[in-house]
């Protein structure tokens, strides 16, 4: 029996990341989105060729380039970003995203928007949180560029929902970590992935002597106890937005979208040092606990995430990179 023909239209930004990538893999991989086809706004890298899959390229700050993009695109997952880049941040993030907005409110065959938000929206471990974080909570960017244009997103397409009747969806992501990205986190040396960068909190010479050892930082907040940081793995990611395609639940929502616990790393540090005999050296920062809450994609989606601590770090410390597949990190974080 052959494959229904693919007819609806997604337009993804950011394909080339790690969730863009993995989306694709996982929607092309299953007979359930046979129906779909993709289409990729591609900047400076591609994708392999697939039958199912066209790259257009151009940038998304231009309005042009945006148009042309999502002619008879049917959805848009809206993944391209930018980190701490003041030069470019309010080009992508904030006139990206609004020309994004505005062709599809103009379309005819438009659907529906999903953004991948940040927790970086609600300041993750910058500030302290009595209880746990929920959406309604208001936003609180930390300082830097980056966290003001995750804000920025969800306020645009929140009211992009409110002004026009823009079926969107917003699920908001922690620390997205796939292959070794968990244990390069808590690397001592150059090489660490995404903060804290931990050889610049202890100094240069105790980080060589802690790498040496194969030692493991324990974060600490301002009390001295453990911090609880959230993750969420990519596979978990693209579960629940693939969950949130077309689903009537996810209409106008914002999803808190992570682990079930946050990493606590005193507790991170006690398996490490049981399973793997590591040391543990703890790191006092300014950094405090954070419970991002994710009963409401659970609800509403029917998700449960699969990654928990141990999940996460027996992937990361058991993963073996091919020749082919070198450790790339295109931004710090």
């Amino acid at each position: 029996m052959n494959a229904p023909a693919a007819r609806d239209l997604i337009l993804v930004t950011g394909a080339t990341g790690k969730v863009g990538r993995s989306f694709i893999e996982r929607l092309l991989g299953d007979a359930r989105y046979g129906r779909f086809r993709l289409r990729a706004l591609c900047h400076k890298r591609t994708l392999p060729a697939h039958p199912r899959v066209e790259s257009v390229q151009g940038s998304i700050q231009h309005r042009d380039d945006v148009r042309r993009a999502l002619e008879g695109a049917t959805h848009v997952l809206h993944l391209a970003t930018s980190k701490e880049t003041p030069d470019d941040v309010m080009d992508v993030a904030v006139k990206g995203m609004f020309w994004l907005l505005e062709e599809c409110r103009a379309s005819s065959t438009f659907r529906q928007f999903l953004l991948v938000g940040g927790d970086a929206a609600v300041g993750h471990f910058y500030y302290p949180h009595s209880v746990p974080v929920v959406e309604s909570q208001p936003h609180s960017a930390y300082p830097g560029c980056y966290a003001l244009s995750k804000v920025l997103e969800e306020v645009m397409l929140e009211q992009y929902q409110i002004q026009y009747g823009l079926n969107g969806c917003c699920l908001r992501a922690p620390w997205i970590m796939e292959k070794d990205d968990f244990r390069y986190s808590l690397s001592f040396g150059d090489d660490v992935f995404g903060g804290p960068r931990w050889h610049e909190l202890v100094g240069a010479a105790r980080a060589l002597e802690y790498m040496a050892a194969e030692a493991i930082p324990v974060m600490l907040d301002p009390q001295g106890k453990p911090v609880k940081r959230n993750f969420v793995h990519v596979d978990d990611l693209v579960e629940a937005l693939l969950l949130a395609l077309d689903s009537p639940q996810a209409r106008h929502q914002r999803m808190n979208v992570c682990m079930d616990e946050p990493v606590d790393y005193g507790a991170l540090g006690d398996y490490l040092a049981r399973t793997r005999g590591t040391p543990l050296v703890p790191v006092p920062t300014p950094y405090h606990s954070t419970w991002l809450d994710n009963s409401k994609a659970k609800f509403l989606l029917g998700w449960r995430p699969r990654y928990d601590m141990a999940r996460l770090v027996e992937a990361a410390w058991t993963y073996q990179r091919s020749a082919g597949d070198p450790r790339i990190v295109w931004y710090p974080g």
